[in-house]
């Protein structure tokens, strides 16, 4: 994606329920893997995320610390589960209930990372969205 961050526009990007966003990024978080449900969700094409750090869906109103506890759990092997609100090219939101692992290989050497995220139930996204809006104020 090309040019300035969008600004949010308080609307949702159209997320089905029974739809899952799958992408598959290098250690360093480079997107290298996007199924279709992502791209129509993020409004990105294949080339624009392809190559491109994951945190070119990241929304403002994610609090850094969140991603800080994931890169270090996926970092020291483990899996993270998180929800998650991720920005479109066009500004608008959406909520994902993230879940994160890391990929290896025979040798059990850190390739990657693999991502599902399904939509979150919205009383959790209700309860979640307050905190997040104390973390970033602190």
């Amino acid at each position: 994606m090309a040019g300035p961050r969008p600004t949010p526009t308080g609307r949702a990007s159209p997320f089905a329920d029974d739809e899952i966003i799958v992408t598959k990024t290098d250690p360093r978080g480079r997107i290298l893997y996007a199924n279709e449900t992502f791209l129509a969700v993020s409004r990105l094409t294949l080339a624009e995320a392809l190559g491109q750090p994951h945190s070119i869906v990241r929304h403002p109103d994610m609090p850094r610390c969140i991603f800080e506890v994931m890169w270090k759990t996926i970092g020291a092997g483990g899996e993270f589960f998180g929800y998650v609100k991720n920005m479109a090219t066009n500004g608008d939101h959406y909520w994902v209930f993230a879940h994160v692992t890391p990929s290896r290989d025979a040798a059990g050497t850190v390739t990657g990372f693999h991502s599902n995220r399904r939509k979150p139930d919205e009383a959790q996204v209700a309860r979640i969205a307050p905190l997040y809006q104390r973390l970033l104020e602190a």
